[in-house]
């Protein structure tokens, strides 16, 4: 990734998590008036959880290195930060009514009252934040459960009525997930003996050199017709040439807008690949391009298309593409961002049908930043495709 985009990205999450942490500074400290001590001890601690989000940044990708120790309780932190956030947004609202009423019925409001109650919300919001938070970390940090999808596809040839493909996407490997989480979605994985494997992008966040050892379990994969990878934007910020070779290495194919015809000429379909929507100036040579992918193919045959972001399904859908595998969204990974998610990416889960193409969003395998899910609970994939 070009140091201007690294440096325009860390301006951005100065920016964010500064006006963040004085919003719970003006919430939490300011706001309850605490003794001169604890608004002291509280002020200096806000200071440093604000300066360990970009730091753990800075460390990863300047000196290369990306050590757990850091990395946990900076992205803890982070996903704390969202809950309090969203926590104190609401007392804020419920302070406002109060307000309001205390206003219509005329009751006092004296500064002894307005106190308490910010005090009372303050607490509550710590509290309930500590619980999503402790709750999201558990949801994250065991292996995701299986999530069996039939879908039915009137195209599908008969010959592959009941094909298994096992899907993972967004597990990224990175500072808090190594290579025991691989280790056990690979075992888990094999054990299904699944006709095909896709692996939907999004799976690294580092090098090759910082984090081939834990993939390398992935070159275990075994699956009838083979294991396929698509590039997602992370492995433009981690080094998709490499990663790539790195892949085809262990045995897995990356499907760069092109594509592979799976089981016999005449009973077969057509499995194809796309780089992510994003590559485009990213790396050279890289950029999504779903014509070449399917150029010269008979439209006769069905198609199956791995792109990572879902919205690719609108260019699918105008060509043809009878069904098509996506991530990206992590179904939100915490509620209430799965709005935000839908609004960019018009999809943020499951099956849905655009034209006559059929899609399918996973919630991701693995997790991104905090080490945390809620309301969207991960999942490895297995989609059974039936003709009828």
């Amino acid at each position: 990734m070009p140091l201007s985009r690294v440096l325009a990205f860390l301006t951005a999450v100065l920016l964010l998590t500064g006006g963040l942490h004085f919003y719970l500074w003006i919430r939490l400290v300011r706001g309850t008036e605490l003794s001169r001590r604890w608004r002291r001890i509280l002020s200096l601690a806000l200071i440093g959880l604000a300066v360990s989000l970009p730091s753990s940044m800075l460390i990863g990708r300047f000196l290369k290195i990306r050590p757990s120790l850091i990395a946990w309780p900076a992205f803890l932190w982070m996903g704390l930060l969202f809950f309090f956030f969203c926590t104190l947004v609401l007392t804020d609202l419920v302070r406002i009514g109060l307000l309001a009423q205390q206003k219509i019925t005329g009751t006092p409001r004296t500064p002894e009252r307005r106190l308490f109650l910010r005090r009372v919300l303050a607490g509550t919001a710590a509290t309930v934040s500590a619980g999503l938070g402790a709750f999201a970390v558990r949801n994250a940090v065991t292996q995701p459960p299986l999530k069996e999808v039939a879908l039915t596809l009137p195209r599908l040839p008969a010959a592959h009525d009941g094909l298994t493909i096992v899907q993972m996407t967004d597990v990224h490997v990175g500072p808090t997930i190594g290579r025991g989480f691989i280790e056990g979605l690979v075992a888990r994985t094999n054990a299904m003996n699944p006709d095909i494997v896709v692996i939907t992008g999004d799976l690294v966040d580092g090098s090759v050199a910082q984090l081939g050892h834990a993939t390398a379990p992935l070159g275990n994969l075994k699956a009838r017709y083979g294991v396929y990878f698509v590039t997602g934007n992370h492995e433009y910020y981690s080094g998709a040439d490499e990663w790539l070779a790195e892949l085809t290495r262990l045995g897995i194919k990356p499907l760069r807008n092109e594509r592979v015809a799976i089981g016999e000429t005449q009973t077969g379909f057509d499995l194809a690949g796309i780089d992510d929507l994003s590559a485009h100036g990213q790396a050279p040579g890289h950029g999504s391009d779903l014509p070449r992918a399917l150029d010269g193919r008979d439209p006769s045959r069905f198609v199956v298309l791995l792109a990572h972001q879902p919205k690719a399904v609108n260019e699918a859908a105008r060509h043809g593409v009878d069904l098509q595998l996506s991530g990206h969204t992590h179904g939100g990974q915490l509620w209430p961002w799965n709005f935000l998610v839908k609004l960019q990416q018009g999809f943020e889960r499951g099956v849905a049908t655009v034209g006559g193409t059929t899609l399918y969003v996973s919630c991701g395998t693995g997790y991104w930043g905090p080490p945390m899910r809620f309301g969207a609970p991960a999942e490895l994939t297995r989609l059974t495709l039936r003709r009828t």
